[in-house]
């Protein structure tokens, strides 16, 4: 239950989110920002959440000591998702993870989505590029002008072919 309305109870409770436009704390350090998505975590747990996120995110481990606020847009989805991951979340939400990715930053976050996902950890992620995020999912839901207009298990909206023409472009 994620319901209350106090950010710090939904956190305890296994919520966390990646924000649109990444939003890590550009004056601290990859490992301060990494820290502070653990801060309600048990000490006695942090070695662990920090080698699972390195070793999803090898280049967070070597950029450890740099500034968050240096870091490229795709270095800076890496940290953000990092981020989330040490709160050892049960639900992540994710808004728009590929945006102003290189295509190459894009495939390799979708992998990692899919890998945390694969993990156990439930997911609502927010992603104008359907065809990623339908591969990848159990359920989509399409929206217009803030509607949903469209639900259902994400490969059947992959073979809709209304919805392939409207949304998909193909």
């Amino acid at each position: 239950d994620v319901t209350t309305k106090v950010t710090a109870h939904r956190i305890a409770r296994g919520l966390a989110i990646v924000p649109e436009n990444r939003r890590v704390f550009a004056p601290m350090t990859v490992l301060e920002n990494l820290q502070m998505g653990a801060y309600l975590r048990p000490k006695a747990d942090l070695k662990e959440e920090f080698e699972r996120v390195y070793s999803l995110f090898p280049l967070l481990y070597e950029r450890r000591r740099q500034l968050a606020g240096t870091m490229s847009g795709g270095e800076q989805q890496m940290l953000a998702m990092g981020r989330a991951l040490m709160s050892k979340p049960k639900l992540l939400l994710m808004d728009e993870p590929s945006m102003g990715l290189a295509p190459i930053l894009v495939e390799r976050s979708f992998e990692i989505i899919s890998q945390v996902h694969e993990s156990g950890v439930a997911m609502l992620v927010v992603e104008q590029n359907a065809n990623v995020s339908l591969s990848i999912a159990d359920r989509g839901y399409v929206l217009s002008t803030g509607r949903v207009v469209l639900e259902g298990k994400a490969a059947d909206l992959l073979e809709d072919e209304d919805l392939r023409k409207a949304y998909l472009g193909r």
